[in-house]
């Protein structure tokens, strides 16, 4: 089959149904490894059941969903799975002995999930199947995947509740759209932003590992928050300007 040039070929629900017989997979060893409270189910049921809904609502029909979504699909379930576990990292059965090498292994799968953040780019570009919708879907998973690193960081109690700034940035910044239409504006591609993306991943999966120290948690997170206003800062800054442009062109 060549990829290029595929048309409609399997129907969304489907690849939606494969999806939710993943998580639920997913979901229950990663319940039989960590033993978190009951809520972990109804996480896992409330944030796969949004996602679906997502997809399905915005998702031209008549189409291939494409090799490219199916893998940031197939990291979707594998980030709803570690954001669902988050909260229930500091329980004290993780308090104990063995809590090292439960740790080890959540931070083994955020570095996977990591990787996939790259893999469906690349897909897509092989592919000739890159949409606003992918790069949209991707973007709001690097969110909800931060968000529940921010959660895990707390419930560890390796950073205070200020760390959960690093994930809630992005919503307040959909918020603030809501309120300033200039700022639901397009933003050009930007290196600094991605590269901000990337070190807040990387900082909160360090801040989890047992091996780290505190205070380099501590210091390497309140860098991260500091970069990320900054970058929100500049972001902000440039739609205010191209809006004001815009005001002033007659």
């Amino acid at each position: 089959m060549d990829f290029r040039t595929a048309t409609y070929t399997l129907p969304l629900k489907a690849d939606l149904f494969l999806a939710a017989l993943l998580l639920l997979i997913t979901a229950f060893l990663l319940a039989g490894i960590f033993q978190p409270g009951p809520g972990f189910y109804a996480m896992v049921t409330i944030l796969g059941a949004f996602t679906g809904f997502c997809v399905d609502r915005y998702w031209p029909a008549r189409r291939d969903f494409g090799w490219a979504n199916r893998v940031t699909l197939a990291r979707g379930v594998l980030v709803i799975a570690l954001v669902s576990l988050a909260p229930f990292l500091g329980d004290s059965m993780l308090i104990a002995s063995s809590a090292g090498n439960s740790l080890w292994l959540y931070v083994s799968l955020c570095v996977i999930a990591l990787i996939l953040d790259g893999v469906d780019g690349k897909v897509a570009r092989a592919t000739g199947t890159e949409t606003g919708f992918g790069a949209r879907f991707d973007m709001e998973l690097d969110a909800l995947f931060i968000l529940g690193l921010c959660l895990a960081v707390a419930a560890l109690e390796r950073a205070g509740i200020w760390v959960l700034a690093l994930g809630l940035m992005r919503y307040g910044f959909v918020i603030a759209g809501g309120i300033w239409p200039f700022i639901n504006q397009p933003l050009p591609d930007s290196f600094r932003r991605k590269t901000v993306c990337v070190w807040q991943l990387v900082t909160l999966m360090v801040a989890l590992l047992p091996v780290t120290p505190d205070a380099l948690a501590f210091w390497s997170l309140v860098l991260a928050l500091a970069l990320l206003c900054y970058s929100f800062g500049t972001d902000l800054r440039w739609l205010y300007q191209a809006n004001a442009n815009k005001r002033r062109t007659p």
